[in-house]
């Protein structure tokens, strides 16, 4: 069973790095191939970092645990991954929350007011990443001191973490407080993109009932670039509340169980990359400028009859 789950992370990791990094390049190159910022591309390139270093460092770490190789981290090494990861997790979940109300705002109605906000909302997106990354580093950053590497001997493991990463014994009300925040910065980040999305569900809707008569049989609504840009952003928002619903019921499970079976624990490891994995090919599958890219550079698709 461990093998299964193994190589299934293999997988994961494998298929999500390279997904990440083709896009990560992708939207670098656009960004740095425009003449104007493009908001959306500036914030899908933090999402597949993200995800890149999630699967790198928690991704990685989880394979070669339930592989049952070596510990190989000392307590420097154990504290720049757990750093690194947890930081990753936060970009991760800030980028797709900050992509819902980017895209909620853009689909918004053309009122005086919605019209202003969205001539000044590319303004503020490179201040709200630079003050979220101050907040998460910060964050993050307390608590290293209470990480350290397994090779210590007697500490206590991270159980939802890393085997090879310990903890170092401190009071209940510091776990507590820390656990506290970071539970209070996540579900903050899901309440707003689950409204942001609920949000761009009534406008789509309102939408097509409103243009469906002025359309061509062979141009849907759905074929507008803003309507398709908000329809993946509501399914990848979808898809990570259900994963995070699904990972805070089984941490629940898991800490309250006196004895942990394998097959949870190592279900509850191969289900926490299956976003930083899968978003990306959501991605790539709904834009249509990296379709266009394979069609062109495709040898199959531009073969002479």
């Amino acid at each position: 069973m461990d093998i299964t789950f193994g190589i299934v992370i293999l997988i994961q990791v494998g298929t999500g790095i390279s997904a990440n990094g083709f896009l990560f390049l992708f939207y670098i190159h656009k960004i740095c191939g425009s003449y104007q910022l493009s908001s959306s591309d500036f914030i899908l390139a933090h999402l597949t970092l993200a995800n890149t270093i999630v699967l790198l460092t928690g991704g990685v770490l989880n394979a070669l645990e339930i592989w049952s190789l070596e510990n190989f981290l000392d307590d420097v090494e154990c504290k720049m991954v757990m750093y690194f990861y947890r930081v990753a997790r936060g970009l991760s979940i800030f980028s797709t929350c900050f992509l819902s109300i980017y895209q909620a705002i853009t689909i918004s109605p053309g009122t005086p007011r919605w019209t202003g906000l969205k001539l000044r909302l590319s303004k503020f997106i490179f201040s709200s990443y630079l003050l979220f990354w101050i907040f998460t580093l910060l964050l993050d950053f307390g608590a290293l001191r209470f990480v350290a590497g397994s090779r210590n001997g007697s500490r206590v493991r991270i159980t939802l973490d890393f085997k090879y990463c310990t903890e170092v014994p401190v009071s209940t009300a510091t776990t507590l407080r820390n656990a506290i925040v970071t539970s209070l910065r996540d579900l903050s980040f899901v309440v707003v993109m689950s409204m942001a999305s609920g949000y761009m569900v009534i406008v789509l809707h309102r939408h097509h009932r409103r243009v469906r008569h002025l359309h061509a049989p062979g141009l849907p609504p759905g074929a507008m670039p803003e309507v398709r840009a908000a329809k993946r952003v509501i399914v990848l928002v979808v898809f990570y509340v259900l994963l995070y619903g699904r990972q805070t019921i089984m941490f629940s499970v898991l800490l309250n169980r006196k004895e942990n079976s394998p097959w949870l624990v190592n279900s509850h490891v191969a289900f926490s990359v299956t976003f930083s994995t899968m978003s990306p090919f959501l991605m790539i599958s709904s834009d249509r400028r990296i379709r266009a890219l394979w069609k062109r550079d495709s040898p199959f698709l531009n073969k002479d009859p």
